[in-house]
């Protein structure tokens, strides 16, 4: 059993793990009960992608698949920052499932700008 036929072997191994791996987090993109667990499953599968491609280049021997590899991780990792942001500020609304709960104003504790009723300047 030569080299070659162990670096095959933990390939095809490996894409069948992945392979895996995949439909599980697509799962979890499709039925995730929350926004952000959505983002989470998108950005493990953009590492799921990276896998595959790594892979690839490893069983075809063509390197440019490691710049291409590269290239979509930086890109997931922007798309991740940018899905992060938008939940941070309009995500998940109050009222949703999981959402949280809206900050009530408490007594003694002021929100929002102050107004001066008739006060005069």
């Amino acid at each position: 059993m030569g080299a070659e036929t162990i670096v095959s072997a933990a390939a095809n191994i490996a894409l069948f793990l992945m392979c895996a791996a995949f439909f599980l987090t697509a799962y979890r993109v499709i039925k995730g009960p929350t926004l952000p667990d959505r983002i989470v499953a998108l950005d493990m599968l953009t590492g799921i992608a990276i896998g595959f491609i790594a892979v690839i280049a490893i069983k075809t021997g063509f390197n440019l698949y490691i710049d291409i590899a590269i290239a979509l991780g930086l890109v997931g990792f922007l798309a991740t920052v940018a899905f992060a942001r938008f939940v941070l500020t309009q995500g998940m609304q109050v009222g949703e499932d999981n959402a949280p709960e809206a900050d009530l104003p408490r007594k003694g504790v002021r929100h929002g700008k102050q107004r001066n009723k008739g006060r005069a300047r």
